[in-house]
């Protein structure tokens, strides 16, 4: 009984004004902003990558690297309203509500290296593929 008193008490001095919340004051200072060629629906940052991925009104999904260069752009269609990534990964889903689905998406980020003059064995023009594991036992 005795907490609900107070509890009253602490409501109604709130009320009245006698106290208040603390309120901090706010500093801000914008650190990059990105013009955008279409209207952006939703975004997400990769900690994992350090990229921004926007999608746009057009269906597309932009990968910008956090100079603000645009690194990549991944038509996945005009229905999707939002995009979600599983941190740590990079899996997205995009979810359209107007046609009520998800879709998973995995991303493969494949990387071109010259091997122009370096020494091989077999054919000059064979596919190379190098195989990265993360978590080894």
């Amino acid at each position: 009984m005795k907490f609900g008193v107070n509890a009253l008490i602490l409501i109604l001095m709130i009320c009245l004004g006698i106290l208040s919340p603390v309120h901090a004051e706010v500093e801000y200072n914008v650190l990059k902003t990105y013009k955008l060629e279409d209207q952006p629906v939703d975004m997400v940052f990769s900690t994992k990558r350090n990229e921004i991925y926007v999608l746009n009104q057009k269906g597309e999904l932009l990968i910008y690297d956090t100079n603000g260069h645009l690194t990549k752009k991944i038509n996945v269609g005009k229905v999707y309203d939002r995009l979600k990534l599983v941190e740590g990964s990079d899996i997205l889903f995009l979810s359209s509500r107007k046609d009520k689905t998800i879709q998973i998406i995995q991303l493969d980020f494949v990387q071109k290296i010259d091997t122009l003059g370096s020494p091989f064995k077999g054919s000059e023009t064979a596919p190379v593929i190098i195989a990265v594991f993360s978590e080894f036992q």
